[in-house]
C-alpha cells in the first residue's frame, strides 16, 4: 500500500493557495479543472516530501459550510525555523492561533480553517519574544 494524499475542500482557491505555496512554502504539482463537474483540483507537495500530496478541491458554485475542520484533525509540516515560519505567516495576515513558546510546536489556520500543525525541524528552539509570552488565539 502507497499513502496519496489527503483532502480539502476549500472556497477560495486563490487565498488557499497563497496560505499553502506563499506562506509554507508548497508547490503545485498539477491542477484539473473539470467544467462539467464545476470543480478544480489543486494538488501540492512539500519540497522535501513530493511523494504526499494535498489535494484542494474547489467546487465552483458551492456555499456549503464545511464545518470548523476540527473532526478532521490536522496537517503538519516540519520547518527549518519555527520563528521565522510563524513571523512570515504573521506578516501574510495569518493569526498564530497556537504560538511556538517553547520553539518547538505552533498551530495557524488555513483560510478555509484548516488545522496546520508546524513543527520545528530537529532540536527545539530556545524560547524567544514575542513568541513565549504570546497567549493562543481562537481555536486550532
Amino acid at each position: 500500500m502507497k499513502y496519496l494524499h489527503s483532502m480539502v475542500r476549500v472556497h477560495d482557491l486563490d487565498a488557499t493557495l497563497r496560505f499553502f505555496c506563499e506562506g509554507l512554502g508548497l508547490r503545485e504539482t498539477r491542477r484539473v479543472d473539470n467544467a462539467a463537474g464545476k470543480f478544480t483540483l489543486v494538488f501540492l507537495t512539500a519540497p522535501e516530501s513530493p511523494e504526499a500530496e494535498i489535494e484542494l478541491t474547489y467546487n465552483w458554485d458551492s456555499i456549503e459550510d464545511y464545518g470548523s475542520a476540527r473532526n478532521f484533525g490536522h496537517l503538519a509540516f516540519r520547518v527549518d525555523d519555527i520563528y521565522a515560519t510563524c513571523a512570515h505567516l504573521q506578516a501574510m495576515g495569518v493569526t498564530i492561533n497556537r504560538p511556538p513558546r517553547d520553539g518547538h510546536m505552533a498551530f495557524v489556520r488555513s483560510p478555509d480553517r484548516i488545522s496546520i500543525e508546524l513543527l520545528q525541524k530537529c532540536e527545539a528552539r530556545p524560547p524567544a519574544e514575542p513568541w513565549a509570552s504570546m497567549p493562543n488565539s481562537g481555536s486550532w
